[in-house]
Order: C-alpha cells, then structure tokens, then sequence
C-alpha cells in the first residue's frame, strides 16, 4: 500500500548534510496584526495532496513545513515546478473569502500544459486550499487590521529520475502566512530601470508560465539594481529590445498621456497576472478604454501614470524609468508629474475594497471558505 503524501514528503529522521529546522508555530492570540509586516509567520500546517502517475490521493495536512524528496527528483534537476500567489481576506460579518482562486488554478494548469505535467483538477485545487485555510483559520488577519492571509500554492515533480523527462509522481500543495498591510506608511512611487545584458523570457519559452525559473532569472538583475536605489527592474522584449513586456514580478500598467486608456503590454512571454486581468475589468467599469497592445519604449514617456501589479502589492506607482541599455548613454525619464497617480489609486482603492468586503463583489471575485474563529 502507497504510503500518504504527508508520510511520503515528511521528514525522516536520520542524520544528514542538509539540516533544517521545523519552526515552532507563531501563537495567534499574540500576533500584533497591525505591525505584522509582510513577511513569513510560521503557522499551524500545510496542506498536500500526490498524484501518483494514475490519479490523485486525498488532501491532507502535515504540520512540518519541509518535505522529504529524493535528490534526483525531477524539480531538482529539471525544473518541473509551479508555484502561485493569492489572499484571503476576513471580512466585517467574519466570513474569510478568498480571491479569484478559480483563476489561480487555471494559470497553473496552463504552465502545467506547457511543462508537461499533468492538469490539476479545479475542485482538488480548492480542496487544499480550504484545507490549509480552514486548519489556519485564527491565523487570518482580523477586520480592520489591514492584513491578509498569504496563501502559496506549488506543484513540482518528484521521484528518482535521471534522463530528462516528465517526473513519475508530483505533488500539489499550499503553505499560508497571515502577511501585513504592504504599505503600513502609505504608498511610495517607486524608480525602475531598464538595464542591458539582460533578458526575463524568451519569445517562445515559458515567460508566461509562473515557473521557478522565471522567477530565478531575475534574481541578480535585481540585487544590482536595488543596490544603486531602483526599486524594480523593467524588462524590455528578448528578440529585439524594443517593446515593454513587464517587471521583475509584476506586470505593467499605464495609462495614456490623454487619461483615457488603461494600457498593457500584450505578448506571448508576459505572465498573465490576476491583479492585472481585476484591474483591467475596474478600469473598464470606470469609462476607461483597456487597450491590449504592443507597446514601443520610446512612448512610454508620453504616459500620465504607469504601475507595477501583483498580488502581494496590487498596485507600485512608477515615478521615473531609467534606461541603461547602452553604457554611457543613460536616460531618466519622469512618468507625469512623478508624483501623483491618481486613477492607479482609484484603482488601487476599488480592488482592495472588494477584497475586504467594503465594496459590493459584482463580478464574483470572492470565494467564501469559512468563519474566522471568534475566539481568535
């Protein structure tokens, strides 16, 4: 008989070369929710289910954070790994609600697709992630407290495997962390720059795909530029440095010099983010014109706003882009007037409202999943 994912992926208890801890969860009747940051907390478990190359095993929950896996698995050498990012929210009557997690799970399945993994069943999707909400429950932030329960779903394969292949067993799997208000001291227009020598994804690869290794091409891209004072990086297209594509972690936004498109970069290597597609339908529902389109670096200087968006900020106005593609020849430009952003934040303020339940949901955003305890 196979033994269980949890007993499967926890660890065994011999001695070994690469040692780590299990954190001591934090306990949530002490947490400060209003100074949590945002950040890890260790909570109470994880939740996991396995496909065994056939079909799926029950959801079920381990409460050690670090799994067990042979080091030939296929994540380890050959990168079949997917992750995603999305908040649950407690609302004023105590419902927790989750958002937009239907569609977290079908950009999953269409990085599986491209991967070669096998597709993840919607209602399994949202099994593990009720499991880990509801097992964390007085771990999500209160009402009120400007905070939110970050939840992380992954999906790699595993197993001993030395040829390039698809793995023979994978894992799905989500941790949560109660996570801070992101901007506890309000928002700050952040600078960007557009540096040479570097390229995110390739026309054809996976850049639009929420893979490991999009993710790992950008590390050292952007510890250089945070060290000179730039926020983020923006990455212009692969084949001809020409065209916008997106940030580091986020995708682009902006709005015409005119104020009457919302703008996006439209390409095949661009991740497709859900704060982006919930801004889009905000932007559209307030008489903007949402324009989809390739977009020339030279004109990005004629825009009146331009943003950063991705779930753990929604919205990172961009003062100033600095271009440094050619050495010697650096160019600055100033987004508007660089300080003030007034239809990102209109923006910004209508989807957190609809997160948090203080504006009505009309486009069926919200998931509900439980009660957050009263006692918590």
């Amino acid at each position: 008989m196979l033994r269980s994912a949890a007993q499967r992926l926890t660890r065994p208890n011999t001695a070994r070369a690469i040692t780590t801890s299990t954190p001591k969860p934090a306990d949530p009747k002490t947490i400060q929710w209003s100074s949590i940051g945002f950040g890890y907390v260790p909570t109470r478990s994880i939740a996991l289910a396995e496909f065994d190359g056939v079909s799926w095993g029950p959801v079920e929950t381990q409460t050690d954070p670090n799994l067990s896996i042979h080091c030939l698995s296929n994540v380890i050498h050959y990168g079949q790994t997917l992750f995603e990012g999305l908040k649950a929210f407690t609302h004023k009557n105590g419902r927790v609600m989750a958002f937009r997690p239907d569609d977290n799970c079908a950009r999953m399945n269409h990085g599986a697709e491209r991967l070669g993994m096998p597709a993840v069943p919607l209602d399994l999707f949202n099994q593990v992630l009720a499991r880990v909400i509801n097992d964390n429950a007085d771990y999500v932030p209160p009402y009120g407290s400007g905070g939110s329960m970050y939840l992380r779903p992954f999906f790699f394969g595993h197993g001993p495997q030395l040829g390039l292949g698809k793995a023979k067993r994978y894992v799905l799997g989500c941790a949560a962390t109660p996570v801070g208000n992101y901007y506890p001291s309000g928002i700050k227009p952040a600078k960007s720059i557009v540096m040479g020598g570097f390229d995110r994804a390739s026309p054809l690869g996976v850049g639009d795909c929420k893979t490991a290794g999009n993710y790992a091409a950008d590390v050292r891209p952007s510890s250089m530029a945070s060290a000179r004072g730039f926020t983020v990086v923006l990455y212009l297209d692969a084949k001809e440095h020409k065209y916008v594509e997106e940030f580091s972690t986020s995708n682009f936004v902006a709005i015409t010099g005119d104020g009457k498109s919302f703008v996006t970069p439209d390409s095949r290597s661009i991740l497709g983010s859900i704060t982006r597609f919930s801004l889009e339908t905000l932007a559209e529902d307030q008489g903007l014109k949402v324009e989809r389109r390739k977009i020339d670096f030279n004109e990005v200087a004629s825009f009146r706003e331009v943003a950063a968006c991705g779930t753990a900020v929604v919205i990172v106005p961009i003062e100033s882009i600095t271009d440094e593609r050619v050495q010697g020849r650096s160019k600055t430009i100033t987004i508007g007037d660089g300080r003030s952003f007034p239809v990102m934040m209109s923006l910004y303020n209508r989807v957190t409202a609809i997160q948090r339940g203080d504006e009505p949901d009309k486009f069926n955003w919200l998931r509900y999943i439980c009660d957050r305890p009263a006692s918590a």
